[in-house]
Parts: C-alpha cells; sequence; structure tokens
C-alpha cells in the first residue's frame, strides 16, 4: 500500500491524475487505479472529481498527513545504524557565499557522521542549480530564494535570513543611505541574479534611480569596487569579506532593511532518503552555530 499512498500524495502536489503520473512515471491509467486501490482499501472516496481537476474532500483532507507520516515513518527505518552504511555519492550545489560559509562546517559534519559518502560539489548562480535540482541532476542546491513561485515537487528548507546593508568608502561622508543611493555612483548587484532583484525593488520602492558605475554578480568583487571608490553598493551581509576587515563603512538600512533568504532545495522524492537526510542535518547544525 506505500505504493498508492505515494501515488496518492502525488496527486495531491501536481494537481491531476495526468500531471502526477507524468512526475512519478505512471500512466494516468496507472495512477487511476491505485487510487481506487486506495480507496477501496480506506473504504472511503478521497477526491471529488470534478473534470480534470482532483479536489481532496473532507476525508482525503483529513488523510493527507497521515499518509505523509506513515512515509516519513517508513523512510526513517532505512537509516542507517552505523555510520559506515551510509554509502553512494551525494551531488550538492552552492552559490559562491554558501561554499565559504555554510558548506565547510556542514561537510566536515557530514565527513564525520558519514566518512564513506563521497560529495560532490557543484558550483552555480541560484537560477542554475535551481534548474538542475528540478531536473534530477542534483540532489540538492543552497541556492538564494527565487522571487517566484517554484515547482510544487521542489522542497525548500530556510537556512538563515541575511539583511541588505549599503557599503560605501571610508573617507565618504553621510549616514542616509536614501541620500547616499541618490547622489552617489551605484556598484550594482546585478539586476538578473535573485539578490539583486530585490535590491532593484527596494529602489523601486523608494523611487530611486541611481547612476550605475558598474554592475557585476559577485560580492567580494563589489565589495573590492567600493574599497577602490568606484561607488556605493547595496549587498547582503554574507560572505568571507566580513571576516577580513574591509576598507569601506557599512551603513544598516534600519527600518528598511530587506533581507534574503537562502535555502537548501531538493526534490520530495530525494530528501526522505537516508544520505540526503543526514547531509540536511548537518547543514542545519551548521547554520544554527
Amino acid at each position: 500500500m506505500l505504493r498508492e499512498l505515494k501515488t496518492f500524495i502525488a496527486v495531491t502536489r501536481h494537481g491531476t491524475f495526468a500531471a502526477a503520473g507524468m512526475h512519478i512515471g505512471l500512466t494516468q491509467s496507472a495512477v487511476s487505479a491505485q487510487i481506487r486501490q486506495l480507496e477501496q482499501a480506506l473504504g472511503v472516496p478521497l477526491f471529488d472529481r470534478t473534470g480534470r481537476q482532483a479536489t481532496l474532500n473532507a476525508a482525503g483532507l483529513r488523510a493527507l498527513p497521515l499518509a505523509r507520516e506513515i512515509l516519513e515513518t517508513f523512510n526513517r527505518m532505512a537509516v542507517p545504524v552505523d555510520a559506515n552504511e551510509y554509502r553512494g555519492e551525494l551531488k550538492v550545489g552552492a552559490i559562491t557565499t554558501a561554499q565559504t560559509g555554510l558548506l565547510p562546517q556542514a561537510l566536515v559534519r557530514l565527513r564525520q557522521a558519514a566518512p564513506t559518502v563521497e560529495c560532490k560539489l557543484i558550483p552555480g548562480v541560484s537560477l542554475e542549480l535551481l534548474s538542475q535540482v528540478d531536473a534530477g541532476e542534483l540532489d540538492s542546491a543552497i541556492i538564494i530564494r527565487p522571487p517566484f513561485d517554484l515547482p510544487k515537487e521542489l522542497h525548500v528548507q530556510v537556512l538563515r535570513k541575511e539583511p541588505f546593508a549599503l557599503i560605501v568608502p571610508h573617507t565618504l561622508a553621510g549616514d542616509d543611505p536614501l541620500q547616499l543611493l541618490a547622489t552617489q555612483p551605484h556598484v550594482r548587484y546585478d539586476r538578473t541574479s535573485f539578490g539583486g532583484r530585490l535590491v532593484s525593488r527596494f529602489l523601486k520602492e523608494h523611487k530611486l534611480d541611481v547612476q550605475v558605475a558598474l554592475e557585476l554578480d559577485e560580492l567580494e568583487a563589489i565589495v573590492k569596487m567600493v574599497e577602490c571608490g568606484l561607488g556605493v553598493s547595496l549587498i547582503p551581509q554574507a560572505g568571507l569579506w566580513l571576516e577580513r576587515s574591509p576598507n569601506v563603512r557599512i551603513i544598516p538600512l534600519g527600518s528598511r532593511t530587506f533581507y534574503r533568504e537562502i535555502i537548501l532545495l531538493s526534490r520530495y522524492s530525494q530528501r526522505q532518503l537516508p544520505v540526503p537526510q543526514l547531509f540536511t542535518r548537518c547543514l542545519l547544525a551548521s547554520a544554527n552555530l
């Protein structure tokens, strides 16, 4: 009956029998047959079938969290007792700041808990890593939460929130972030990136038409450009530049502060497997240090 429960959850996630079948590799008729078998076993219908949509009825709404609980319990039975029982390869994608921030301690913990697991790190920007997780090419990825809804088959675990601040050269006077943005050249966080889109929204909300001196996506490089006096920049307080003593002033945004969320992205079908589960625990432990 585990197979039928997985199919039931897939239908609730994707909205139709056809869409669920496409994502789990079954025909629409096979999905219908499995749902019918589950309903016969339970003795109650689970869906109000109206057109192509499969809408949960009262019994289905009650059954859904219980079905998830049963599958999670079953998956926990597969978790190895001994560290040497964890085996295989783990493919993890990560943006630059995660590679030097969250990941090192998490990978040390993973190595200690499962020395036989081989971890492969794939660097990239958030959008391309998202696509690789969605395509099944990566087990998971640490990215910036995108400013749009994600596919229903992808699971999000928030790791941390990083506040944006204005950084300016040490020699530049003034503490009003809006005035400085309006009057000084701007080293702009790439507006096509997820973090850069947050900056664009902030500028639009405050009706700021900035003079762009340079646009790029690498935070360390942005800090260097500001240090050299090229302009000011709105960036998240994240990355190795915070661990040294950069020749910049950090001006908080106060009540105007906005954040980028760093998330662990994975497919629902992968996140309950033993090795990805262990990696998630190691990552959360590192994020809470």
